[in-house]
């Protein structure tokens, strides 16, 4: 059995959107109560949040997106960059309690205090570019954690892995000039058309070039794409580069029963995604991996996918 943290704060169900939003508090809500029951909760260890140091924002956003941002929030302005961004007054502090918490975390996994860990934040982070809200999110809080654990911890060599079904424009803009961080998505071409990015020919720019590597699954496709795109992509690629430190985008809603994607991934298929990136942790990290929530909307599936996400992570 693993030390595996789980990050969780009350507060995050202060972020509010509009009633019928699909990112909701009730995601984290139905996650924590299924956890509760099955008993998988007690054999965590549990990590509050805390709000962020600014310094490590702005490591990925301008700051006059930040404040902002801040001022859309104090101002009481229904959306921020677009309708689907969604806020409330308090929106801006939960975003810091997200990216705040997962910093904590990354602490945790660092000294070795926890082997690894799975985020339950809100609200979620890959598609926030350096000056503009996108796709329910505010702060990029994958791409701050690996700029944390880059500035903070001198990690020279991070893997991100994105399930997510949509793209992680945010995540892969933020350094795709960075040869030190390898970015790796598996995503639905064409999803709703959103975000229209992640498509093979995007490899990185300059010194980034070939550390960033796109795997698009076309709608109605799922599990046998998906296996295949992963060991013929994501596995000899994460061998070749070798991270010290995976960090995890894990997106629920590419299941087949969630009605953000087209594509069809089974609960197997998820089950399947897990074991061949705790294969690639072992091998090269030492077990260090910090896995952040971000999509994932069917309130009946969600809980499901996310234990079983994290009993693989906690080997229960």
């Amino acid at each position: 059995m693993k030390r595996t943290g789980f990050l969780f704060d009350e507060r995050y169900l202060l972020h509010l959107p509009f009633e019928g939003h699909p990112e909701s508090p009730a995601r984290l809500q139905s996650i924590h109560s299924r956890l509760a029951v099955s008993g998988v909760l007690d054999k965590l260890i549990l990590i509050n949040a805390e709000i962020a140091n600014q310094r490590w924002i702005e490591a990925v956003h301008k700051i006059q997106y930040i404040l902002r941002f801040e001022e859309a929030c104090i101002m009481g302005f229904p959306d921020f960059d677009h309708q689907d961004n969604s806020i409330c007054r308090d929106t801006y502090e939960i975003a810091l309690l997200a990216v705040g918490g997962i910093l904590r975390v990354i602490d945790e996994v660092m000294n070795g205090s926890l082997d690894n860990a799975f985020c339950a934040v809100r609200p979620p982070g890959h598609h926030a570019e350096v000056d503009t809200a996108m796709g329910f999110c505010y702060f990029n809080n994958i791409a701050i954690a690996a700029k944390y654990l880059q500035k903070k911890w001198g990690v020279g060599r991070i893997g991100i892995i994105d399930f997510d079904v949509h793209h992680g424009n945010g995540t892969q803009h933020t350094f795709e000039g960075d040869p030190t961080v390898f970015y790796y998505s598996i995503h639905e071409h064409p999803s709703f058309a959103y975000p229209g990015t992640g498509r093979e020919f995007e490899t990185g720019k300059g010194e980034g070039v070939g550390f960033t590597l796109n795997s698009p699954v076309l709608p109605g496709r799922g599990d046998d794409e998906y296996k295949a795109m992963i060991l013929k992509h994501l596995v000899p690629a994460f061998d070749s580069f070798k991270p010290e430190f995976i960090l995890l985008s894990a997106g629920f809603d590419a299941h087949e029963s969630d009605l953000m994607s087209g594509v069809n991934l089974t609960t197997q298929g998820y089950d399947f995604l897990t074991d061949e990136i705790l294969k690639l942790v072992d091998r090269h990290t030492g077990g260090r991996l910090v896995s952040i929530l971000e999509g994932g909307y069917n309130l009946d599936v969600l809980p499901i996918l996310v234990e079983n996400h994290i009993r693989r992570l906690a080997d229960i």
